[in-house]
């Protein structure tokens, strides 16, 4: 945005692009430049909420904001003629004075700023339509968010800036690596969807009698298995509840098995070719630039290997290393827990009308909790403390006993037995506190509790959310949701059944129950999956051609209905891998590649003898790869260190096989952060991790890793 800003030639055509990208991400907000007098222009800012009124307080953030922005677009030269507000004055005049540097109007027909024409189309010095014209089709594509942003842009910069010619940057899209991995991901769902996985969740809640270290071991394994042959995001989903039922049968925190959770899923992935995207990506590179690729089980010489050596540690460490967390619902005391959603209706000529709960004497009382206040079937979520009552409003509340009496004794409020709200009578029912993670794949996802109707959609009302160790009890209608979230939710056992058979969310301690079963068709999903393995092992077809049509057959025989499929493809991954292909490639194009793998020769070579030289480069590469993994996405690093991993083992003369083993291998094996790899980053907030346990517990075990890979490498893939 600020570059298709400052690139801008004229300051209205500033305020039109800020304009287009606001309204076309909120539509709730616009902002509009129209004629205000014979030498002026107005700049008016409008909010367009859904059932919630137009605050005062939001026009004047709205208008500051805008004051701000020309401000900054317009340098010294810009001084507004008039600034106009809707509402009465919220402040004394001075205060409005110091922010804008003129007396505001209010109770004008609109808000916002009045500047003369002479600025609005003065020519902003130093603008550059190519790169505005670059920026602004990159703000006006529907770009997905974090990473995948980033790698986008890095794609429009790369041709931007020449670094490749619009030919060569878009033959990344060629490569059949992101096709396979989008592939995959139906594939998984397909196997998670008909019940194949939750067959094995009966044997983990069996080995409960056992004892921690046997428990771990079989964990690992069994996980690891798994995940060798689909995507290590859904075994964890699925496991996890199965997990948090293991270690209650325990008598365990369950942060003492959900980290090693998502460590068998990581090493699971390294032993096959199809076992994590990251595999496949520098399989594809290979492919593209006409080099051998490899088999379906040849990375499993240094993956079972090193699976075994982790699911060893674990098992023996494991307990020690690992903290002791509680979860949000066992930390409550006994009287917290005991709660009843009850919903009190205010009756006509009630002496409470026209007062706001606090004057009614509600708020006052001892164990209630005010929810939501439901008017004429909508929802007031704004501020419902102060909003003043109507007949026929409905208070929605969550009691403990007393507060159930105290309830009982306003004058004018009638607590309703029997009442129905969307399909589930919730009325005096006793509430369960139940907590649930939020898919990675969830709908719900970048939307906030208010825009998901939450409570009509699930029925179940919003207590907090745990992220990345905190809870957040404050503002929750306004926080959207991201992916591990925890959520603390209170129900009726009726609507907790329910929530089961959602995608959206994970219960803790209850396994998902599809709303249809499609256990009939797990023979064919097995029987797809098995030849999608066959055929890639034998070369009688490649990889990429049997996962897509393996992905046809299992829609086409109603294993996966088309959107399922498609909701199930991550495709913010997708973008990541097609933006970091075109950034190795420019890497190898400019010859960065080999200057990079010429100074990491050269600094091995000053330090260590000749005939060495070449394992202490390979230690090198892993360790470079590993520490970039912890910090970046997994992919990403593998699309950026493959080329230079060749280009070394050019400088070397040798066989550039291990080299790139040895990037595949650590680019997945990242264990020492929650950011290190996606599944990490899932269980980080569920079992009420801090940063510092996962350096406590990863740090060994990505050493353990290396020295695996330094034993393993030289000795299968000669150099």
């Amino acid at each position: 945005l600020s570059v298709a800003i400052y690139n801008s030639q004229t300051v209205r055509d500033a305020v039109n692009v800020a304009r287009r990208f606001v309204h076309f991400h909120n539509p709730s907000v616009e902002f509009t430049l129209a004629k205000f007098d014979a030498d002026n222009d107005l700049i008016s800012l409008d909010v367009r909420m859904r059932r919630a009124p137009r605050h005062p307080q939001t026009y004047e953030r709205g208008v500051a904001t805008l004051h701000s922005f020309l401000t900054a677009v317009c340098g010294p030269a810009y001084k507004p003629q008039e600034v106009h507000f809707r509402h009465a004055a919220l402040s004394p005049p001075p205060r409005y004075r110091a922010v804008f540097g003129v007396a505001p109007v209010f109770s004008a027909p609109d808000a916002g700023v009045v500047i003369a024409r002479t600025l609005i189309d003065a020519p902003l010095i130093g603008a550059n339509p190519q790169l505005r014209k670059i920026a602004e089709h990159f703000l006006e594509s529907v770009a997905p968010a974090g990473a995948a942003d980033d790698a986008l842009a890095l794609f429009v910069a790369i041709m931007a800036t020449g670094l490749l010619s619009p030919d060569k940057a878009f033959s990344v899209f060629s490569n059949p690596a992101p096709f396979t991995v989008g592939a995959m991901f139906v594939l998984s769902a397909a196997l998670v969807r008909c019940g194949a996985i939750d067959l094995l969740s009966g044997f983990v809640e069996k080995s409960a009698r056992w004892s921690y270290p046997v428990v771990m071991f079989l964990l690992v394994m069994l996980v690891a298995t798994v995940s060798a042959f689909i995507n290590n995001t859904p075994v964890v989903v699925v496991f996890l509840p199965v997990v948090l039922g293991l270690a209650r049968k325990m008598n365990l925190a369950p942060s003492k098995l959900l980290i090693p959770l998502s460590y068998a899923a990581v090493l699971g992935g390294t032993c096959t070719l199809i076992g994590t995207s990251t595999n496949l990506v520098v399989n594809g590179i290979l492919i593209s630039k006409q080099l051998p690729p490899f088999s379906m089980f040849e990375l499993a010489w240094l993956g079972v290997p090193a699976t075994l050596i982790g699911a060893v540690y674990l098992a023996l460490c494991g307990k020690r290393l690992l903290p002791t967390r509680e979860m949000l619902t066992s930390i409550l005391t006994d009287e917290e827990r005991r709660e009843y959603i009850t919903e009190a209706f205010v009756q006509p000529n009630s002496p409470v009308l026209d007062k706001t709960l606090a004057e009614a004497g509600l708020s006052r009382a001892k164990g209630i909790r005010l929810i939501e206040i439901v008017r004429d079937g909508v929802a007031l979520y704004i501020e419902p403390e102060k909003i003043r009552l109507k007949a026929g409003d409905r208070v929605i509340l969550a009691c403990r006993p007393q507060g159930i009496a105290a309830t009982r004794g306003v004058v004018g409020i009638d607590l309703i037995a029997e009442l129905k709200l969307g399909l589930e009578q919730i009325a005096a029912h006793e509430g369960s506190l139940v907590e649930a993670v939020v898919n990675p794949h969830s709908s719900i996802v970048g939307h906030t509790v208010r825009e998901v109707n939450f409570r009509q959609r699930f029925r179940m009302v919003v207590l907090a959310v745990h992220r990345k160790g905190r809870n957040v009890r404050e503002r929750l209608e306004t926080l959207p949701l991201e992916a591990g979230d925890i959520v603390l939710m209170m129900g009726t056992d009726q609507a907790i059944d329910a929530l089961r058979q959602s995608d959206d969310l994970v219960l803790f301690d209850r396994a998902r129950v599809p709303a249809v079963s499609q256990h009939k068709k797990m023979p064919i999903v097995i029987a797809v999956i098995a030849a999608v393995v066959v055929t890639a092992s034998f070369d009688w077809v490649p990889i990429e051609i049997g996962a897509l049509v393996g992905c046809l057959v299992v829609c086409f025989t109603g294993c996966l209905k088309p959107n399922e499929a498609y909701a199930s493809i991550e495709w913010n991954i997708l973008f990541l891998i097609y933006g970091m292909l075109a950034a190795g490639l420019a890497l190898e194009q400019t010859g960065a590649a080999l200057w990079l793998a010429g100074h990491v020769v050269d600094g091995v070579q000053a330090v260590v003898p000749p005939e060495h030289k070449a394992i202490f480069v390979l230690g090198a590469l892993y360790l470079v790869t590993t520490v970039l993994t912890e910090l970046l996405s997994n992919n990403a690093v593998a699309a950026l260190m493959v080329p230079i991993a060749i280009g070394i083992a050019t400088q070397l003369s040798v066989n550039m096989q291990p080299f790139v083993i040895v990037v595949m291998f650590a680019a997945s094996a990242a264990f020492a952060t929650p950011i290190g790899y996606q599944t990490n980053t899932y269980v980080y907030g569920v079992g009420g991790y801090r940063f510092t346990d996962f350096l406590k517990i990863g740090i060994p075990l990505n050493i353990l890793c290396f020295v695996t890979a330094m034993v393993v490498v030289p000795r299968i893939w000669h150099f």
